[in-house]
């Protein structure tokens, strides 16, 4: 198994998204990026953490690639043209891309591959993964259990 991580706005969705993946064994939902330990999910409502919401999307690799979650990711959400930078945006719902191991290079990559040909910068982050904090059980699944999913 292998281990990817995104911050691609509200986690809901996302994690919804990815389940659907072929290859994907498990999804949990959580907080990276920031530097409080074990944050709650009212203490990134409200800032100053620096956490986004995030996604662990667990995988078997001989059954999908981290190129084609890079693609999911990236079809999946809005991440930003313009003149702001990653600061800019709000932490909780900014667009990011944790890396482990080896998936810097790739994670760069496929950055530049969408950035081709355009005037402006994409504002997603790339950045090694410090930490994930799982959120609360409440938001796990949390479309599924809605009736959403």
């Amino acid at each position: 198994m292998a281990d990817a991580y995104f911050a691609m706005g509200c986690f809901w969705k996302p994690e919804t998204v990815f389940r659907h993946v072929s290859g994907v064994t498990d999804v949990t939902v959580g907080y990276s990026g920031g530097t409080k330990e074990q944050p709650t999910y009212r203490q990134v409502c409200a800032g100053g953490t620096g956490h986004a919401e995030a996604v662990y999307v667990q995988f078997d690799p001989e059954r999908v690639t981290y190129a084609r979650l890079l693609t999911v990711f990236w079809n999946n959400h809005h991440y930003g043209f313009g003149e702001r930078t990653a600061a800019q945006a709000t932490d909780q719902y900014r667009s990011a891309i944790f890396t482990v191991g080896g998936q810097a290079e790739e994670a760069e990559a496929s950055r530049a591959e969408r950035e081709s040909g355009r005037s402006r910068q994409i504002v997603t982050v790339i950045e090694p993964l410090q930490q994930f904090w799982p959120a609360e059980e409440y938001h796990q699944r949390y479309m599924e259990k809605a009736g959403r999913a």
